[in-house]
């Protein structure tokens, strides 16, 4: 049975595979033509809109392009070759539900320095100039919408054909099937792992490519980079830079360990990700605010600040797992509660819950400074316009979501003993708050 059938009930996961298969795509083309071609400006999108009805939105909507095709498959191919040719360590994920372990390299870092040395020194000598990407960002997003749902039609197949391991099956329902996916882990061969590939070399790599292909650009119309694309850009290319030097523990949290490989997260990752993610930059190209050096470094450095408190939340609960609870955690023995819970295949064993230090404040308390570095890489806008902000607004409800969906999970999990946890941590995501 798909472990989905209890993350939501049906009814919400209808209306939410619903809603995302017919508003998400169309949201990414009305975002990308706000941004691009109507100033950033709701009212005016709007506008055209009334005036233009349905064919004005089918005329604004691009075709995707040969051209288009061309740079999404040189990159998928690039980004491939990468995960699977690049030195780099073993590491062995969480045990599955089914009692499995699943095996990655970890070359992330390496491949993301080789990504965006190699885009640019392209442009550095000539060979490609990155303002064609966002020239044609309207057919590359296209692109990317039909060619992930054919992505996903295919991942569904082979989890009825070809399952790679015991961590995958049906719930007997083809939509949910398709929506939260059939399978845990899905490779191609014994390697190349189809999640790291969808979620951390394709979409959290597309993040740092655009977000220099953003400044590139405004370069090039402006003679200059303005210094509120500067603090954009640095700002999403530090929390690029740490996602895949935390890749490893990446692969423990829920995007990976919990949430199979169906249209809700692979979709979302080779399209809402470098549409959704990267606007606030795509805003910033025609728009060279000057925000002054003393406001500009305030808030970079307060989104550093953001950066590095979420990734030491990541790194406290690592080191307290490696080390099964041996370690020091704001220089003093952690507090945990040792849970025992039962896997399918009927073995019990026990998991370590970390309640100080950062884990202390609330059971998700890293929610916090990621939202807040988002809100510090999209105030360089400033406030004329709405748009920019749809990405703090959206990562907000997703991460609110994502936490009462883990704390639904552990709860049947763990039982008692998340009781108990629940005890001692009482608040879910903001201390004092919620």
């Amino acid at each position: 049975m798909a472990e989905s059938k209890t993350v939501h009930s049906p009814l919400v996961t209808y209306a939410s595979m619903l809603s995302l298969l017919t508003l998400c795509p169309p949201f990414v083309i009305l975002l990308w033509y706000t941004m691009v071609h109507a100033d950033g400006s709701l009212f005016q999108t709007w506008e055209y809109l009334r005036q233009n009805g349905l064919q004005g939105f089918i005329d604004i909507w691009p075709r995707p392009t040969a051209i288009a095709w061309k740079i999404i498959a040189c990159y998928a191919a690039f980004e491939a070759a990468l995960q699977l040719l690049l030195p780099g360590r073993r590491v062995e994920g969480p045990i599955s539900p089914a009692g499995n372990r699943p095996v990655y390299k970890a070359n992330g870092m390496a491949a993301y320095f080789v990504t965006l040395t190699t885009y640019l020194g392209l442009w550095w000598f000539g060979i490609f100039n990155p303002t064609i990407v966002y020239d044609h960002l309207g057919e590359i997003f296209s692109a990317l919408i039909f060619g992930s749902l054919v992505f996903c039609v295919l991942l569904h197949i082979k989890g009825h054909l070809a399952p790679s391991s015991t961590d995958s099956g049906s719930s007997g329902n083809v939509i949910i099937d398709f929506y939260w996916g059939m399978e845990l882990y899905p490779r191609i061969g014994k390697n190349f792992d189809i999640k790291v590939f969808t979620n951390c070399r394709f979409g959290m790599m597309s993040w740092a490519v655009l977000a220099v292909t953003y400044s590139i650009k405004q370069y090039e119309l402006n003679g200059r980079v303005a210094d509120s694309m500067l603090v954009n850009t640095i700002l999403m290319l530090v929390y690029v830079t740490k996602f895949f030097w935390w890749e490893a523990g990446y692969w423990n949290t829920m995007d990976i360990a919990h949430d199979r490989a169906g249209f809700y997260i692979c979709w979302g990752c080779l399209v809402w990700v470098p549409s959704i993610y990267t606007s606030p930059g795509m805003y910033l190209v025609n728009h060279p605010i000057n925000l002054g050096t003393q406001l500009a470094l305030f808030i970079l450095v307060a989104g550093i600040l953001c950066i590095y408190i979420n990734y030491d939340c990541d790194r406290q609960r690592q080191e307290f797992r490696r080390t099964n609870g041996k370690c020091l955690v704001w220089g003093r023995a952690p507090s945990k509660i040792v849970a025992s819970y039962t896997t399918t295949s009927g073995e019990t064993k026990t998991s370590l819950l970390l309640t100080s230090g950062w884990w202390g404040l609330s059971r998700h308390f890293h929610y916090v400074p990621e939202i807040s570095a988002a809100f510090f890489w999209t105030v360089p806008a400033l406030f004329n316009h709405f748009l920019p902000y749809f990405y703090v607004v959206f990562l907000t409800i997703l991460l609110l979501d994502r936490a009462k969906r883990d704390d639904d999970r552990c709860r049947s999990k763990y039982g008692k003993h998340w009781k108990l946890y629940c005890q001692k941590v009482p608040y879910r995501v903001i201390p004092g708050i919620y």
